[in-house]
């Protein structure tokens, strides 16, 4: 299981982007609910009906391929809004599944309400605009890297966004608070374990990383992972998990 802890970047949250005022509309919209580890709380394909904040614990969004393989999309933590098909159409349906990380509790916002909120409150749409512009320049630039620089540089780009999302500095590298097997770094990336077990060991043998206890890596050359892929040193609220 994935376990995240404090970020290295510093982006903001969707409840940090948003004035005091709107987000006790959405709080009037909805009723906190407990949801348990493994818990989902829609599948792809699903009716759009809600979106969810997420009060504490993590949320997972995966998308499965035609032959079986699950992609692990995003992770998001307290303070996000999941589940966003769009606004304003008719039967929207969610394009991913969301299921739960660590339990925790999430507030369920219908669509609908969240529509007429806006529709009545013009000065909310601007924050709220400027959020999903956000999130789809983030998703826009995973699939850039997944798609351009070839299974070595999706790991790569995985790598640094781990190190801007859930990175801690320390004397020796970035240690990335994040637990997790290499078959989950795998479906991050769309790749065999096998896969990443090697590409991690060559990294290792390069002292570009160090792979520690519990499932966590410290990045010591984040440089080298950089130069690599050519990156184009996105905005950390862009270059994220």
């Amino acid at each position: 299981m994935i376990k995240g802890g404090a970020c290295l970047g510093n982006s903001l949250t969707f409840i940090e982007q948003i004035t005091p005022d709107f987000l006790a509309e959405l709080y009037a919209l909805s009723t906190e609910k407990a949801v348990s580890a493994g818990s989902v709380l829609y599948m792809d394909g699903d009716r759009a009906d809600y979106l969810y904040l997420i009060s504490s614990g993590q949320v997972k969004l995966t998308k499965t391929t035609v032959d079986g393989k699950e992609l692990t999309l995003q992770v998001f933590g307290a303070g996000e809004l999941v589940g966003l098909a769009g606004l304003f159409e008719a039967n929207l349906t969610y394009d991913a599944s969301a299921e739960m990380l660590e339990g925790g509790a999430v507030r369920p916002i219908p669509l609908a309400g969240l529509e007429q909120l806006l529709s009545s409150h013009g000065e909310y749409s601007v924050p709220f605009m400027r959020w999903m512009g956000m999130m789809n320049r983030r998703m826009q630039s995973k699939f850039r890297d997944l798609l351009l620089n070839g299974k070595v540089g999706a790991l790569y780009s995985t790598l640094i966004r781990m190190c801007n999302t859930y990175g801690e500095e320390r004397p020796d590298g970035i240690y990335i608070q994040l637990s997790l097997t290499n078959r989950d770094l795998a479906q991050f990336i769309g790749l065999t374990r096998e896969s990443v077990n090697r590409m991690l060991a060559d990294l290792k043998r390069q002292q570009v990383i160090d792979l520690l206890p519990h499932g966590h890596i410290l990045i010591k050359d984040l440089r080298y992972l950089k130069e690599t892929i050519c990156c184009d040193d996105c905005p950390p609220e862009i270059c994220r998990l």
